[in-house]
């Protein structure tokens, strides 16, 4: 049996993933990853941490979700014992948005509120997203300490793991969300030129796709998991 390891978007608490699990057919395993919610880690502290948390036995495949999606390709560079496969989902592997690099030093100095919850269901989830699921999208967020964030944020800007994802020999998934607002195309457009073993797969869906189109989601997984065996 394959275990599909997932890795969180910003959160980091790995709890909106449930939706997706929930699609998943019984004979793929997952296995959820989340991030300490208090701790203002960088990318190289969050990989050790994920590396711990690595099936020891089983076959897996590994995904990043948004955030996380550098750690996954970075891993998966090493090619680690039982590695199957790679899943990039709204994602990238390099800063998706270069002009943020201009406001790496009021990330680094100030508190960063985050914008009101409607505002950012809308660009996350959609207009139309479910009350339920913005409940759960805000309450994923709460729990994040602001320093954390700030950490968070700071690592995005300044990744870049191209030459890893170059490296990467198993295949490789690129989930694209068709109205995403967050990471632009370019960026998936980056992973495939990259990594040319990339299967892309647009999803009608905003950011955060496997929690607005689960079930969607959950069938380019499962395809992508057969070919693998």
């Amino acid at each position: 049996m394959t275990t599909l390891v997932l890795l969180p978007g910003m959160d980091g608490t790995g709890e909106l993933f449930a939706r997706l699990v929930a699609a998943m057919p019984p004979s793929i395993r997952t296995r959820v990853v989340s991030y300490p919610p208090d701790l203002p880690l960088g990318y190289p502290e969050l990989e050790a941490l994920v590396r711990t948390q690595l099936p020891a036995d089983d076959a897996f495949v590994i995904l990043g979700e948004s955030f996380s999606g550098p750690i996954a390709a970075s891993i998966a560079a090493s090619a680690p014992a039982r590695l199957a496969g790679l899943i990039l989902c709204g994602s990238f592997v390099r800063c998706p948005r270069p002009a943020l690099r201009f406001l790496r030093p009021i990330v680094t100095r100030s508190v960063l509120p985050l914008p009101p919850d409607a505002l950012l269901a809308r660009v996350l989830l959609g207009q139309n997203a479910p009350r339920a699921l913005r409940d759960e999208l805000r309450r994923a967020l709460s729990r994040i300490d602001p320093t954390t964030l700030r950490a968070r944020l700071r690592a995005v800007i300044d990744v870049d793991v191209s030459a890893e994802l170059a490296r990467v020999r198993v295949p490789v998934l690129c989930l694209r969300a068709t109205r995403d607002r967050v990471v632009p195309r370019a960026a998936a457009n980056w992973i495939v030129t990259v990594a040319p073993q990339t299967r892309a797969i647009d999803i009608d869906a905003s950011h955060m796709l496997l929690q607005a189109a689960p079930a969607a989601a959950a069938t380019a997984i499962q395809s992508f998991l057969n070919d693998l065996s």
